[in-house]
């Protein structure tokens, strides 16, 4: 599953002010951080959920403008840019439906661990394979 890659302006912060990041192709999504760092791992969720919410309501999704685009508005004239991958939240949210073979006994334990977290048994194997993939 191919990530999505979006630009970010950063507004600079100091001793006593977080660094800000605005995602101008999503109109409404920002977040900030202590550090430049820390600021790009909450834009990286801030468009995860951001993404999620337009899909959720049926909105389309905003077709990203180039770097350089971006670069001459004035409205962030100071900033640092910067690009954030994120997963592809539309792909995420596409079903499909397969068949697997598995042994008789580890399914049964499969939906005793899935039932215990209140979980269905494909979310369950979903879980398990991102926390494998992660792992990786």
């Amino acid at each position: 599953m191919k990530d999505l890659i979006y630009p970010i302006a950063i507004e600079p912060g100091d001793d006593t002010h977080a660094f800000g990041v605005v995602v101008p192709d999503l109109p409404g999504c920002h977040s900030a951080g202590e550090t430049v760092e820390e600021a790009y791992v909450n834009a990286k969720a801030a468009i995860e959920s951001h993404l999620d919410t337009l899909l959720d309501e049926g909105l389309p999704l905003p077709e990203p403008l180039t770097l350089g685009e971006h670069m001459g508005n004035p409205e962030f004239a100071g900033f640092a840019w910067g690009y954030v991958a994120t997963r592809n939240i539309p792909a995420l949210k596409k079903t499909i439906r397969l068949n697997i073979s598995l042994p008789e006994v580890l399914v049964q334990e499969i939906d005793a661990a899935a039932r215990s977290r209140g979980m269905s048994r494909s979310a369950f194997l979903a879980l398990a394979a991102e926390h494998e993939m992660a792992l990786a």
